[in-house]
C-alpha cells in the first residue's frame, strides 16, 4: 500500500483549525500540527497572573485542539523574525495595530517551509472567507498562498468548495467533495460541525488571541513608539504592556501600576530593571517607571503610588523609591487627588 499523504497544519487554538485539520484527518492524512509563538498571543496570560482569575480554567488551547485531535503539536518561537511583521508590514494594519494579512503570510510561509523540512506534502489553515476583513477576503487568499510560497498545496479545507482546486485535490490525496463551503462571518456551521465531531468546550468561535487587534493595548505600543522615538520593542515590553495600569504624566517617562495583588507579584520580577516605588505607610501597589526620571518627576510618582494606595485619603503617605536594584529611600507625600490627574495621562 502506498504510505498516507501528510499534512501540517497552522494550529491556532480556535475552533476553525479544529475543524480543519478534522475534516483532513477524515480522509487519512496524517496531520501535524504548529503554533508559532510570536508575543502578542499569550493564551492565558493575563488570567494566569491574576488573582482575581484564579480559579478560572487556564489552558494553552492549542494544545488543546492537538489533544482532542491525537496529533502532534510543535510549538516553535519566532518572535525576533515576527518583529518585522509588525514593525515593517507590507500591507498595513488592520482598526489598530494588527498587520493581519502579513501575519498570516508569514505563518503560513512558516509552515511551508517546516513542510518542506520535513518532508510533508502540503499545508492547511482553518481561514473561511469573508470571515476577517484583512487576511480571509476573496481577493486576499491568492495573496497569502504566493507571498508565503506555498501556491497551491496551501488547502484551506473550510472553504475549499468555494476556491480553485489545489494540488492536493487535483492529484487525488484529498476528495473535494468532501471539503466544505463555509463562507461569512457567522459561525454557525462551524459550531454545528463542532457538535457533529462531539467537541466541547472549545475556544470561543469569534475570539482571538492577538493583543494587537485591541484597541487599548495597541494604543499603549504606539505610546511606546512615541516616547522612544523609535519603532521596537522587546519581548519584556510587550509582556509589560498586557499588566496593570499605564499612566503617562510626562512625555519622558510613565507608570506600570499593579492594579491587584497577582500584578504585583507578576511586576516583582521587573524591579532591577526599573526604577520602582511601593508605599510603606499603607498597603499599596508595586509602580514601574519607564523612562529617566529627575527627583521632581519622583516626588510625582510618588504622589501618583500614594493616590493608587489605601492611604489615598490620608494626608500624607510614605513612599519608598528604588533605582533598579539600588537601596530605597522614602519620601513622604500627599497623594494626589483624582481631579488633578487628567484623563489623557491614562493609556
Amino acid at each position: 500500500m502506498a504510505e498516507p499523504r501528510t499534512a501540517v497544519a497552522l494550529i491556532s487554538g480556535g475552533l476553525d483549525s479544529l475543524l480543519a485539520a478534522r475534516v483532513i484527518l477524515d480522509q487519512g492524512i496524517r496531520v501535524e500540527g504548529v503554533n508559532f509563538f510570536t508575543g502578542f498571543c499569550v493564551e492565558g496570560h493575563t488570567h494566569a497572573i491574576r488573582s482575581r482569575d484564579r480559579d478560572r480554567p487556564k489552558r494553552n488551547n492549542a494544545l488543546w485542539v492537538a489533544e482532542q485531535l491525537g496529533i502532534r503539536l510543535h510549538l516553535i518561537d519566532v518572535s525576533t523574525d515576527y518583529k518585522d511583521v509588525v514593525l515593517n508590514p507590507r500591507h498595513g494594519y488592520g482598526h489598530n495595530l494588527n498587520p493581519c494579512l502579513d501575519c498570516k503570510g508569514f505563518m503560513v510561509g512558516r509552515a511551508y517551509a517546516w513542510m518542506q523540512e520535513h518532508g510533508f506534502d502540503f499545508v492547511i489553515t482553518g481561514e473561511v472567507i469573508g470571515q476577517r476583513p484583512m487576511s480571509q477576503r476573496r481577493d486576499t487568499m491568492p495573496v497569502i498562498a504566493r507571498e508565503s510560497g506555498a501556491g497551491d498545496r496551501l488547502l484551506r479545507p473550510l472553504s475549499a468548495k468555494l476556491l480553485p482546486p489545489t494540488l492536493p485535490e487535483r492529484e487525488g490525496w484529498v476528495e473535494r467533495e468532501r471539503l466544505l463551503d463555509f463562507s461569512g462571518r457567522t459561525r454557525k456551521p462551524q459550531m454545528a460541525l463542532a457538535e457533529h465531531y462531539g467537541f466541547r468546550d472549545y475556544a470561543q468561535p469569534a475570539g482571538g488571541c492577538c493583543f494587537l487587534t485591541d484597541p487599548r493595548y495597541a494604543a499603549k505600543l504606539a505610546d511606546l513608539w512615541r516616547a522612544r522615538a523609535a519603532r521596537d520593542y522587546e519581548l519584556d515590553d510587550i509582556m509589560l504592556l498586557k499588566v496593570g495600569r499605564h499612566l503617562r504624566p510626562r512625555p519622558h517617562f510613565k507608570l506600570i501600576v499593579a492594579r491587584e495583588e497577582g500584578e504585583n507579584r507578576f511586576l516583582e520580577g521587573y524591579r532591577k530593571q526599573f526604577t520602582n516605588l511601593t508605599t510603606v505607610s499603607h498597603p499599596g501597589p508595586l509602580v514601574l517607571v519607564d523612562g529617566e526620571v529627575s527627583d521632581g518627576d519622583l516626588d510625582l510618582a510618588a504622589r501618583l503610588t500614594a493616590r493608587f494606595s489605601q492611604g489615598r485619603g490620608s494626608p500624607r503617605v510614605r513612599v519608598a523609591v528604588a533605582r533598579g536594584g539600588g537601596e530605597p529611600r522614602i519620601l513622604e507625600v500627599a497623594p494626589l487627588p483624582a481631579e488633578e490627574i487628567p484623563a489623557e495621562w491614562y493609556l
